[in-house]
């Protein structure tokens, strides 16, 4: 394992722990921090390092953009499950679950529309 993979997962987990810190006081303030698109900004910018190629950015960067579609629905079902009465666990796995099923679908559908995934 190289030092800049270390580093990269190191960042990826501050950033996950400062949500998570943040979220226990202040549960809107980390859901706009969670929904900023710092995963997918580090992602191309280590990616540009690695590979610094304009056309394969830009097919990375719109299929982001079509695979980002598929996992909102979760972040509507999950809330509505909770307010239900229905567990965290299972409310999460049921997000989860439904991200995976949509995910499938974009995969299988998205080609088919003409866009590059």
């Amino acid at each position: 394992m190289t030092w800049a993979l270390v580093a990269r997962a190191l960042l990826a987990g501050a950033m996950i722990a400062a949500i998570s810190e943040i979220g226990r006081r202040l549960p809107a303030t980390a859901a706009v921090v969670a929904s900023l698109p710092l995963v997918s900004v580090l992602g191309m910018i280590f990616l540009w390092h690695q590979r610094p190629d304009a056309e394969n950015m830009a097919i990375h960067a719109q299929a982001t953009f079509w695979y980002v579609l598929p996992s909102l629905p979760m972040f509507l079902l999950i809330p509505a499950l909770l307010r239900g009465g229905v567990n965290f666990w299972l409310a999460l796995a049921a997000g989860c679950a439904l991200t995976v099923v949509l995910y499938l679908a974009m995969m299988q559908v998205g080609p088919r529309l003409g866009l590059r995934l």
